[in-house]
């Protein structure tokens, strides 16, 4: 790699000659250790499908009883995925007699694209 050399008269311009600053307002330890939580529980197969069944279901909510066909996976291979997503905040679960419904936490949805955006 060549290296220019400048002249020893030359004033360089601290904010142009390096990088564009980061965010104004960068994340937090804890804001930061949440989002990677999430993307974390995004990063399977699986919970991606998962996430995107529950966010497509009509009535805003799915019976888990009815992801297992679907996802070709256990009962409990459907629970576990569903308990990761309730753990990262991107579902939560309502018990209904012997069934947990679940339903996206829109919120945490958005706040997961502002972060890619």
């Amino acid at each position: 790699m060549a290296r220019t050399q400048l002249p020893v008269d030359a004033t360089v311009d601290v904010d142009v000659a390096c990088c564009p600053p980061l965010l104004e307002t960068p994340m937090s330890a804890s804001e930061a250790e949440a989002t990677a939580g999430a993307f974390a529980a995004l990063a399977d197969p699986v919970r991606l499908r998962l996430l995107g069944m529950l966010a497509a279901a009509d009535d805003g909510e799915v019976c888990a009883c009815a992801l297992v066909e679907p996802l070709a996976r256990s009962q409990p291979t459907v629970s576990h995925h569903l308990k990761v997503l309730a753990e990262a905040g991107l579902v939560t679960g309502e018990k209904r007699g012997r069934w947990v419904w679940y339903r996206v936490v829109p919120g945490r949805l958005e706040a997961l694209r502002a972060v890619l955006g």
